[in-house]
C-alpha cells in the first residue's frame, strides 16, 4: 500500500525490512524525477518529492514494488563489510554479562562474532540500528537514560545493537566505544552507515583501561609496601 505523506511525501509500505531495503536499493540506483529523500524504515520507505507528479511517482513506486517484491527468496548482493573496532570496557559491560548470565568475555565474543545488518537510521542524525544481534544480548533499556553518551560508545537495547554517532542523551547499555567516526557532517555522505550494510565489530584491547588500571594499582601497592606503609582499601573506587 502507498499512503500519501506530508506534502510531498508517499509512503510505501513494505512489509519487511527485506524488502524496504531492497526498495531503496532500487530506488537509489535509479532515481525518479523529483524524488529528493529516500528514508527506509523496517517496513516502509517514505520517498519525499516536493513539486514530483504524485500520480506517475505512485505508479512508478507500485511498479518498482512489485517487481521486487517478486524477488522474494533471492540471496541479496553481498558488499563489503563494514568493521568497526570496539573496545570493551563499557560502563555496562559487566551488568550485560550478569543480566544475560554468562561472563563478560562471552559478551564481547557473542557481540563480535558474527555480522549485523544496517536496518534503518534514526532517533539521531547517523544512528543506526543494525539487527541480527545475538539473541543472548537482547537487553531492555536503561531504568534511567543517561544525560549523556559519548559519540563511539557502542551499545545494545532490546534486538539492536548501535553506535552513538554523536553525544547524545540515551538509555542503550554500554558494552564499548570505538574511535571510528560514524557521522561526520563534511563527509559525502555524512554518515558511514547505509541501510543494508554489514557491519562486524572487532574487539580491540578489550577492558585495557580496567587492566591498565588494575596494574597502576599493583604498582602503586608496590611501592608503599617497599616504603614501609600500607596499602589503602580501594573499594568504591573508579
Amino acid at each position: 500500500m502507498i499512503r500519501t505523506a506530508g506534502e510531498h511525501g508517499l509512503l510505501v509500505e513494505t512489509g519487511s525490512l527485506e524488502l524496504s531495503h531492497r526498495l531503496d536499493a532500487a530506488l537509489r540506483a535509479d532515481r525518479p524525477a523529483g524524488v529528493a529523500e529516500i528514508v527506509p524504515g523496517p517496513e516502509t520507505v517514505l520517498v519525499v518529492a516536493p513539486g514530483a507528479d504524485q500520480g506517475r511517482l505512485r505508479a512508478r513506486l507500485a511498479e518498482v514494488v512489485a517487481r521486487e517484491r517478486g524477488k522474494d527468496g533471492a540471496k541479496a548482493a553481498e558488499g563489503a563489510v563494514v568493521t568497526i573496532p570496539v573496545v570493551y570496557d563499557g560502563a555496562d559491560l559487566d551488568s550485560v554479562a550478569a543480566l544475560a548470565g554468562i561472563t563478560v568475555d562471552e559478551v564481547i565474543s557473542r557481540h563480535s562474532g558474527r555480522e549485523l545488518v544496517v536496518g534503518w537510521l534514526g532517533f539521531a542524525p547517523g544512528f543506526a540500528y543494525l539487527t541480527g544481534l545475538d539473541p543472548v544480548l537482547e537487553m531492555p533499556r536503561l531504568d534511567t537514560p543517561r544525560t549523556s553518551v559519548p559519540a563511539g560508545s557502542v551499545a545494545v537495547a532490546g534486538p539492536y545493537s548501535a553506535v552513538y554517532p554523536t553525544a547524545s542523551p540515551g538509555g542503550w547499555r554500554l558494552l564499548g566505544r570505538t574511535s571510528v567516526r560514524v557521522w561526520d557532517v563534511a563527509a559525502d555522505p555524512p554518515s558511514l552507515f547505509r541501510p543494508g550494510m554489514r557491519v562486524r565489530f572487532i574487539p580491540v584491547r578489550e577492558r585495557r583501561r580496567l587492566e591498565e588500571r588494575r596494574e597502576r594499582s599493583d604498582q602503586s601497592g608496590g611501592r608503599r609496601r617497599h616504603q614501609g606503609r600500607p596499602n589503602p582499601p580501594s573499594e568504591g573506587r573508579p
